[in-house]
């Protein structure tokens, strides 16, 4: 709203009104203040949360295996996370943007959908929560309107990267001089780094086009399905999805202003995006409210984000994704919710193989993988056979929240240099 304010005013020489023009401090703005309100709003409400008793149950000094007692931790702390990125987008960001429409919707949808998890989990005494089929539900639901918003929006264009060769000269990239909707996407690790949907289906011949797009809108689905779930299971230490998220949003921010840059999409031979500059807007306000909730999620937390938080964070992150035709990179930089979600599949298969044949076993001390390093294996049932049973040192949940951060911080260094690596 305060774009319109200024761009209003700008008629009038209004000194200053022309800063808001400019994605780079409208971004910037979107950090500070997604920042000072998750930091000055998450202070309050976690004071309501308190004087609610509004928590979940958690592990007690008598469970975890370095004493820590986190009974009575209040949670539902997502809603800090989502106001501090509501507020900044409304008062910063041109709210005519389809992709700022389409990311302010995955926030409010995710957000309630992880909000009606808590709310059963917390005051209807319910350990399980909401329905598994319910929250799936919702996520296809979401896919369903991110792939058809995509595929209906006139405003939904790239701009293809054209390679021309002449004669004596070094090749040089240009981009077409009109904007096509289009299904293609970036492959990492390949010259020509651009995959369209379409090939898939080309069997189909002039039906193709409509195929490739419905073909669209089912790994639409997928995606958010998966990234949502990886980041709801990451959700188990102090920090440990925030900190993974905040590392995530960066680099997703990255590939958007590059993508909306016409001059460094050209120099990295990556599709133009018109219009994806106000998802700058929006990952920078994703990351300040992250950063101002680690303040108080940090170890000890103050606070958990609950589902209303993880399940928001990774339907964020993958239509984020989707919006700027990078969610083919999401396997490399989200490494850390694949291996989480992986290592409970894993896990479930094999304890199910061995109860079939009257056999307790596990491939893993504990599941998600990170409670993995965290558990001796004193803790586990007599008589059950695990797999992996090192390290045989436990490490306090700080060091392995640390060390989660510095592998995603390894991942998106790879994400970012697959531009280049091809």
């Amino acid at each position: 709203m305060l774009y319109y304010l200024f761009e209003w005013l700008q008629k009038f020489d209004f000194p200053g009104a022309g800063m808001f023009g400019y994605t780079s401090f409208r971004a910037l703005m979107a950090v500070i203040l997604a920042l000072l309100i998750s930091a000055i709003f998450g202070s309050k409400f976690i004071a309501l949360l308190k004087n609610k008793q509004i928590t979940e149950t958690q592990r007690d000094a008598k469970i975890d295996p370095f004493g820590v007692d986190k009974v009575g931790v209040p949670s539902m702390g997502g809603v800090i996370i989502i106001v501090a990125i509501l507020i900044p987008c409304l008062l910063l960001g041109k709210l005519h943007n389809v992709y700022m429409i389409l990311m302010l919707i995955t926030t409010v949808w995710l957000g309630v959908l992880g909000f009606a998890d808590d709310y059963i989990k917390i005051f209807k005494k319910d350990k399980e929560g909401l329905q598994g089929k319910f929250k799936i539900i919702g996520q296809i639901g979401l896919g369903l309107i991110v792939g058809i918003t995509l595929y209906m929006s006139p405003s939904v264009v790239i701009r293809e990267n054209i390679e021309i060769r002449k004669p004596g000269q070094e090749m040089e990239v240009v981009h077409a001089n009109e904007n096509v909707k289009s299904t293609k996407t970036t492959i990492p690790f390949f010259k020509n780094n651009n995959l369209d949907y379409a090939d898939f289906v080309s069997f189909m011949g002039e039906n193709a086009r409509a195929a490739s797009w419905i073909l669209f809108v089912f790994i639409s689905i997928f995606v958010i399905t998966a990234v949502s779930n990886g980041a709801n299971l990451n959700d188990g230490m102090d920090g440990m999805a925030a900190g993974n998220s905040a590392i995530i949003g960066v680099t997703l921010g990255i590939l958007a202003y590059v993508s909306s840059h016409m001059e460094l999409a050209q120099y990295l031979n990556i599709m133009y995006i018109p219009g994806s500059e106000e998802l700058v807007i929006f990952i920078c306000a994703f990351i300040g409210s992250l950063v101002g909730f680690l303040w108080y999620n940090a170890y000890p937390a103050q606070v958990f984000m609950g589902d209303t938080g993880s399940l928001t964070i990774g339907g964020i992150i993958a239509v984020f994704a989707i919006a700027i035709h990078k969610e083919l990179l999401i396997p490399i930089l989200c490494g850390v919710f694949l291996v989480e979600s992986l290592s409970v599949i894993i896990q479930r298969v094999y304890y199910k193989m061995g109860k079939r044949k009257g056999v307790k076993q596990r491939m893993f001390k504990r599941a998600p993988i990170h409670d993995h390093f965290r558990t001796s294996m004193s803790q586990i049932e007599a008589g059950c056979h695990v797999v992996f049973t090192k390290p045989t040192t436990l490490f306090h949940e700080s060091k392995i929240t640390v060390r989660f951060w510095i592998v995603t911080i390894m991942l998106a260094a790879i994400t970012i240099i697959t531009l280049k690596i091809r």
